[in-house]
């Protein structure tokens, strides 16, 4: 049949096939390589080829086996013809000579380069492929099928079993990763409220609880003055009501009901019959937890208590908001002065002040797999309260103390990170 055609021809054939072999070998890395979750996405959306590509990849042993029956059968075809062109030119002494050209020309441009620009743009090729490898899969099942039996049998023997390609789902931790990888694609502020989302079970509710000291609330032991000073200087809408200590809380007082009592005086029998129970959670609690039973209980506030009931704080929705949006409100609490820049990169700190808030704040690093404040941090590295003067660094931050009393530190300087260690002077 070769010398029925003229040269020209044959290498014009020989070219076709070594096109049609690059296609095959882009092909199958494109379609390996291609996002599925990008393309679940196209696929949902319309995209025919993605949708078509989605199918296919449903059972990849099919797909596996079209694209190697049509390699291989354009790579031996093109061998054959080689051979023949050989023969045609230099006779037999040329074949060997034509073979390893084959190999080279079928290394290069059949299989290196249309693989590597298949694997640096998978959906180019991907989905124009499955246009053309759906209907051919049609045409040519009943030899894929043969084949593929044949194959799964070979794997069957060494106990190799087929579970089909379900998408399988992400760990928190390869969901991160995907989340960095955006770059661009999501804005900075959006991917920083992914990760915050993702790692709301990373932080409990005492990491952004208001702590025990630190609570405003009503007290009934008070005057009906101080009690009428606190409600009107309240920065909260809703405040715990306690007998003496916060320890001895009765309910939550939501001062949008005192609009009834108002003009009237407030009477500590109008106050108590406003109150509603309060909600009381245990200390660790992640907040991940915490949002659902506060969407389930249609709370707003929580007591968090210890394994001996005590109270530790008080934790609210806007608290666990703020760990995923960022500060939208200043805290009277943690207003001005907690910290305060003294010149030459170094800040006064309260020493009071949550460690979280710190480091979102300021950028900084210092560890919160700890106590939550940063007198407690110190206290637990020096196991000891310093005194004034002092110093030490907690994760290359030189910490100087300025100021402390018999049972905490007031007040510390902190300069710029300088390396990462822990050291006391």
């Amino acid at each position: 049949m070769g010398d029925d055609i003229p040269l020209a021809g044959l290498v014009t054939i020989l070219v076709v096939l070594l096109l049609l072999s690059a296609f095959f070998s882009g092909s199958e890395t494109a379609l390996m390589s291609v996002n599925r979750y990008q393309l679940r996405h196209k696929a949902r959306n319309g995209h025919p080829g993605a949708k078509l590509a989605e199918k296919l990849l449903e059972r990849p042993d099919r797909l596996i086996g079209l694209i190697l029956l049509g390699n291989n059968l354009v790579n031996f075809s093109a061998a054959s013809l080689v051979a023949v062109i050989a023969f045609k030119i230099g006779g037999q002494s040329a074949v060997a000579i034509g073979t390893l050209i084959l190999t080279l020309a079928v290394l290069i441009f059949s299989e290196a380069a249309p693989k590597t620009l298949a694997a640096l743009h998978p959906e180019r090729l991907a989905y124009p492929a499955a246009l053309i490898y759906y209907p051919l899969l049609k045409i040519t099942y009943p030899i894929v099928w043969l084949t593929n039996a044949a194959s799964n049998g070979v794997l069957f023997l060494f106990g190799v079993r087929s579970k089909g390609n379900e998408l399988h789902a992400l760990t928190r931790e390869e969901l991160r990763t995907v989340v960095h990888e955006a770059g661009t694609r999501i804005s900075s502020r959006y991917r920083q409220m992914l990760l915050s989302i993702l790692d709301l079970e990373k932080v409990t509710v005492d990491d952004v609880m208001v702590p025990h000291n630190e609570i405003v609330g009503i007290n009934l032991d008070d005057s009906d003055e101080a009690i009428e000073a606190t409600i009107a200087q309240s920065q909260h809408t809703r405040l715990p009501v306690f007998n003496d200590n916060i320890d001895q809380i009765v309910g939550i007082l939501h001062l949008r009901q005192l609009a009834n009592l108002i003009p009237e005086k407030i009477d500590r029998a109008s106050l108590m019959s406003l109150l509603t129970a309060p909600y009381f959670v245990p200390e660790g609690t992640p907040l991940s937890m915490q949002l659902v039973q506060f969407q389930r209980r249609h709370q707003r506030i929580a007591v968090v208590v210890d394994e001996y009931g005590d109270v530790q704080g008080i934790v609210t929705l806007e608290d666990i908001l703020e760990e995923i949006v960022g500060e939208f409100t200043t805290d009277p609490t943690d207003g001005d002065g907690v910290v305060v820049e003294d010149g030459a990169g170094t800040f006064l700190v309260e020493a009071g002040a949550n460690i979280r808030d710190l480091n979102r704040s300021q950028g900084w690093v210092l560890p919160t797999d700890g106590p939550k404040t940063l007198n407690g941090l110190i206290v637990e590295l020096l196991e000891a309260i310093p005194e004034p003067g002092q110093c030490l660094k907690i994760n290359g931050y030189p910490i100087e103390i300025v100021e402390s009393d018999d049972n905490r530190i007031r007040s510390v300087r902190i300069g710029q990170r300088l390396d990462i260690e822990v050291t006391v002077d």
